[in-house]
């Protein structure tokens, strides 16, 4: 399937996921104060999971993810409803990277490009963002424009393109993420989910 067709940097995907499910495992998984940012692996690469593996040898491309194998971490292991969500997608295409990021109150994530994580890009991954916890003054940009995401709710975005976070409200942001490597099923998903 041709991936130039899309022609929008964000589209809403059609899954929505429990918010309350996914908030109860996330606080249960956070480790105290933090300042600025904050991530909690969910999968990560394999030698990092368990550090009885060697490092993968150098590769030539790291951007679509065959470069390691990938593990679930023990945090993710203690999360049956965020597992059910992961393996919902593990059902469907590969799973690479899958976070838990959050962005303190009154903090921002400078505008930046993400090379590697959008369809237009041959051998790539791309990332599945599914919000946590919002508030009214959390305003997530790309191309200067506001993404309006609801929690629960599953997007794609053209990270490729320039994008930047700023929590202007007094509790932290929280993002499920997901890097998937593109198959024709999620293709189509995108595809339909546009028009």
């Amino acid at each position: 399937m041709e991936t130039t067709n899309i022609t929008t940097d964000r589209i809403k995907l059609p899954f929505n996921f429990d918010v309350v499910k996914m908030l109860e495992e996330t606080k249960i998984l956070q480790s105290g104060n933090f300042e600025y940012y904050d991530v909690i692996p969910l999968r990560s690469p394999a030698h990092l999971v368990d550090t009885s593996l060697p490092f993968p040898p150098p590769a030539e491309d790291y951007a679509d993810g065959s470069w390691t194998d990938w593990l679930d971490t023990s945090a993710l292991n203690k999360s049956p409803y965020l597992t059910s969500i992961v393996n919902f997608f593990k059902e469907h295409t590969t799973v690479n990277l899958v976070r838990l990021l959050r962005l303190a109150p009154h903090a921002t994530v400078k505008e930046h490009t993400d090379p590697t994580l959008g369809l237009e890009i041959e051998k790539s991954v791309i990332r599945l963002t599914i919000p946590i916890l919002n508030n009214e003054n959390v305003t997530f940009y790309l191309n200067n424009t506001p993404v309006l995401m609801k929690p629960g709710e599953c997007w794609y975005m053209r990270l490729t393109d320039p994008h930047k976070v700023i929590n202007n409200g007094n509790e932290e942001r929280i993002n499920l993420t997901i890097d998937i490597i593109p198959n024709d099923w999620i293709k189509q998903v995108i595809k339909e989910s546009e028009s």
